[in-house]
């Protein structure tokens, strides 16, 4: 295994030696209106995000319009709606696309998807994507993710549901396929999250079995999770992002709002450079400071020929005299000359 595997999607380098890889997940919180959906790309790029993320499917290419009861969400936001009926309010129209990545282009923002089938992986392709994001729920979709990978570019996996059996056989089979590297996201698959159910701890477990970098894909409210995330070694980050939650959408009960997400990407990348190395030497912000770091002084004046005592030396700040860690070696030692309190001490002064 490498010591910091990475990967590159657009010039930018991605792994736990480069900054965190912020996406902003758009999904369906348009609402179905495409001007909505562009100011949705520029308010995102103010945010300083590292790309935004959007989903290409149609209602009839992700699932079925029948009426059966294993085709209806049971529980959660989208309690007793179909699927089709969602996912036909959802979507992001093929005809939006071009739009969408010229609006993204213009902004100097990485723009990419989440194929669901594969004519979405052509119309991406078609449009120069950079990357590909396969979902949660498509990670066990092993011919979906094989078309993906041969068109050359890096995906990223997330691993909500999956065991390690299906997170490996996922992340070889796009890398057999042609992909220019793969990046799995610790998710949990619920929608909201809840922090207890987080379990970020994954992200620093899963950076030990697989070669690849490792992040986050962040379904909870706030952004604890997310930094906690970076803090334990994740190089992405994925968010959803609305305009505003008032404003409804099939998401946008758990997205963050964009002076919110903005702080995100300001906490995470904050997270990382505090981060730093470890390392035991002497800053050059410190030394300043080192000359306050406690030493033996003189605390009562002490005739020539008196022994230092507990109620004459201390350690005190600053430290200009001898390191406390002698503090039990001088005392019953006799004076040399006069000593003054407030002096420092020091070996010549000690007979």
């Amino acid at each position: 295994m490498s010591a910091s595997p990475s990967i590159e999607i657009a010039g930018r380098q991605i792994g736990a030696d480069h900054p965190p890889y912020v996406i902003c997940e758009l999904s369906g919180n348009h609402n179905g209106s495409l001007a909505r959906a562009l100011t949705m790309i520029d308010a995102a790029a103010a945010t300083g995000c590292d790309a935004i993320k959007i989903q290409t499917y149609t209602a009839d290419t992700i699932t079925l319009d029948v009426d059966r009861p294993e085709f209806r969400i049971t529980g959660g936001l989208w309690d007793g709606r179909s699927l089709h009926e969602l996912y036909r309010e959802a979507q992001t129209p093929y005809e939006w696309h071009a739009a969408l990545f010229a609006r993204a282009a213009e902004r100097g923002v990485t723009l990419f998807s989440s194929p669901f089938d594969e004519t979405a992986v052509d119309l991406l392709a078609g449009l120069g994507a950079p990357a590909y994001k396969i979902a949660s729920f498509e990670a066990v979709d092993l011919p979906l993710i094989r078309y993906a990978a041969r068109q050359g570019k890096p995906l990223i996996i997330s691993t909500g549901m999956a065991n390690l059996e299906e997170i490996e056989t996922a992340r070889t089979t796009a890398l057999e396929a042609g992909a220019a590297g793969v990046v799995l996201l610790h998710c949990v698959s619920s929608y909201p999250a809840d922090l207890c159910d987080a379990n970020v701890r994954t992200v620093a477990d899963m950076a030990g079995r697989f070669d690849s970098p490792i992040g986050l894909s962040d379904h909870t409210h706030g952004a604890a999770a997310s930094v906690a995330a970076v803090a334990l070694g994740a190089s992405v980050i994925e968010k959803h992002f609305t305009l505003a939650r008032s404003d409804g959408g099939p998401d946008a009960a758990f997205s963050l709002e964009p002076t919110e997400f903005a702080g995100l990407v300001r906490d995470c990348k904050d997270a990382w450079t505090a981060l730093g190395r470890a390392h035991y030497d002497l800053l050059g912000s410190e030394r300043a400071n080192r000359q306050f770091r406690r030493s033996l002084y003189i605390t009562a004046d002490v005739k020539a020929g008196e022994a230092l005592t507990r109620a004459n030396v201390r350690s005190v700040r600053p430290g200009n005299g001898l390191p406390p860690a002698h503090y039990d070696e001088v005392l019953g030692r006799t004076a040399a000359r006069d000593l003054t309190r407030g002096e420092p001490l020091a070996w010549d002064m000690l007979a």
